[in-house]
């Protein structure tokens, strides 16, 4: 199975995303940009395949998803569900926070973060 990685079709709605990021993504991009959390480069809105992913992390194959309230909803936690397995299928982990999580325990959610590059 191929993915594609950045085509050029979702080009114009990665770049709309990165504009108008919401204040948790500008808090966790704040803290991962530039290589911030221990020399890991990541990148926001990166898209694989049909998916445009939040930030992802090519050297640990990781990707984060800052979720609101609306993917608490039926509809939205079915096309999660299909996007995690896509990843997965394709050996990219998918963690999930919640904007409340980036907004209140931003620490918690970077070590968490950080601990994927030496797993126990």
């Amino acid at each position: 199975m191929k993915y594609i990685r950045n085509t050029p079709e979702f080009k114009e709605r990665r770049q709309e995303l990165r504009r108008n990021q919401t204040v948790a993504e500008k808090c966790l991009w704040d803290q991962l940009r530039n290589k911030r959390l221990k020399g890991i480069k990541f990148y926001r809105q990166y898209s694989i395949g049909a998916y445009i992913l939040d930030f992802y992390s090519p050297k640990l194959r990781l990707v984060m998803e800052l979720d609101g309230s609306q993917h608490a909803e039926e509809i939205n936690r079915e096309y999660d569900h299909a996007r995690t397995e896509y990843l997965k299928a394709h050996g990219i982990e998918e963690v999930r926070f919640w904007n409340n999580d980036i907004m209140h325990n931003i620490e918690g959610v970077l070590q968490k973060i950080a601990e994927k590059d030496n797993p126990s």
